[in-house]
């Protein structure tokens, strides 16, 4: 695992979560929800769903770009 993960809490055996921790689990879903939904936007360039087969020394530039373009797209 790496340090900055977060997981959602599990309910327990016969148990319940809490309050808190149920309002936890929405915070990370949302968030999980959001990154989901932008690499799939990612992928519609197919850049990175597909072989790349220009120029490596482009790529770099190109991913750029479009991580450029939908940063805009998403501020508005």
């Amino acid at each position: 695992m790496h340090k900055n993960s977060e997981i959602p809490k599990e309910k327990p055996k016969g148990g319940e979560l809490s309050v808190e921790e149920k309002a936890e689990n929405r915070c990370i879903s949302r968030e999980r929800m959001f990154v989901e939904n932008v690499i799939a936007i990612f992928k519609m360039f197919k850049i990175v769903a597909c072989k790349y087969r220009n120029r490596r020394k482009r790529f770099e530039l190109r991913a750029s770009l479009i991580c450029g373009i939908l940063n805009y797209e998403n501020k508005k």
